[in-house]
């Protein structure tokens, strides 16, 4: 028998009215994947996974898991619980209750129901809080329980609709990587829909980086992020510097851009057009005691220090750029606001984005 990714989206477009939600959008999803939707608000990201969930209807497209298509499959004949980003727990039922939903529905044995109830809630660290209210729990408790709702059914797939925007950043953390251990563990199929790029970038196997209704880039994040195929992808993923530039000429094998700042250097995958954008993320660039090997160095002034706690944000003008570095907090205690020195990002870390 053929082996089919666990999901395939298909030319699916969606339109409400005059809006059109969803282009001509097409990807597939391997089984076991741990598989990103990352996009600004009103990409469409999240009608895509309504959309897989069978909440909404495309206008065009089909949708397949495992090769079958599911057009005609109710949400709950498709294998594909959604976790919500609200929670949509039921206030007046117990946890066990919450979690045991679905399988009564599905005229589980009660027997059975028992059990694997027992089993979910201890697969997210809520053993022996079956009896609590939701109304008892944290945010975060409330969280592991929609996971738990949503594993105890043994899925396929699991759609995750920014399942930690309503946790604080501390809680967040730890939750990714409670999301991870429990994908990793399960290996079932996870679709997780989200904005925030350091969910993503955490936790992808890969990623669908989504624009005004259409894909923009997919790849694992870490192709993404340090080889980014256009300039929206690079400045959506992490800070980006985006420097513009004329190709010159090549010299060793490498291409030399003309900038507001100097000749650089460039890392390129394919020949340059006549303009070329020069991408440099934020923490390449460093202060320097004078020009080196290996470098593209200019001079700068500080217009700007912004503290993170671990690190500080300093940005410097050049050539009439305004750029940001990002410098360990320590490495940044020295500087200070209006001091002008040399500036440089390591000619590896200099890449010309695709035009």
């Amino acid at each position: 028998m053929p082996i089919h990714p666990a999901i395939e989206v298909c030319g699916v477009t969606k339109r409400f009215g005059a809006v059109t939600a969803l282009d001509d959008v097409s990807f597939s999803v391997e089984p076991g994947e741990l598989f990103f939707l990352l996009g600004p608000s009103g990409c469409g990201k999240t009608t895509l996974l309504r959309i897989l969930a069978g909440l909404e209807t495309p206008d065009a497209g089909t949708i397949r898991f495992k090769g079958q298509d599911v057009a005609e499959l109710p949400p709950h004949e498709r294998g594909a619980p959604m976790v919500f980003q609200n929670y949509a727990l039921w206030p007046h039922l117990n946890v066990r209750d919450n979690v045991a939903f679905g399988l009564v529905e599905r005229k589980v044995p009660k027997t059975e129901i028992g059990s694997r109830v027992a089993d979910a809630l201890d697969r997210v660290g809520l053993k022996g809080y079956g009896t609590r209210l939701p109304g008892q729990l944290s945010g975060g408790q409330q969280q592991r329980v929609v996971l738990a709702r949503a594993l105890v059914l043994n899925p396929p797939v699991v759609l995750l609709d920014e399942p930690l925007s309503n946790l604080d950043a501390k809680l967040r953390v730890e939750m990714r990587a409670e999301i991870e251990e429990l994908h990793t563990q399960s290996r079932i199929t996870f679709i997780y829909v989200t904005h925030d790029q350091a969910d993503a970038l955490s936790l992808a196997t890969r990623m669908a980086v989504m624009n005004a209704g259409q894909v923009s880039a997919i790849g694992t994040p870490l192709d993404l992020y340090l080889r980014p195929p256009n300039a929206f992808c690079a400045d959506f993923l992490g800070e980006a510097n985006i420097v513009e530039g004329a190709a010159r000429w090549v010299e060793g094998g490498r291409w030399k851009v003309d900038t507001a700042v100097g000749v650089w250097t460039v890392t390129t995958p394919v020949e340059p057009g006549p303009a070329a954008r020069c991408l440099v993320r934020p923490e390449n660039l460093q202060p320097m005691a004078g020009p080196a090997d290996g470098f593209n160095a200019f001079e700068a002034t500080i217009t700007g220090i912004r503290m993170n706690g671990p690190t500080v944000t300093v940005a410097l003008e050049s050539g009439g750029l305004a750029l940001r570095a990002t410098l360990l907090t320590q490495q940044g205690a020295a500087l200070h606001k209006g001091q002008r020195g040399l500036w440089g990002v390591a000619t590896a870390n200099t890449v010309v984005l695709p035009q």
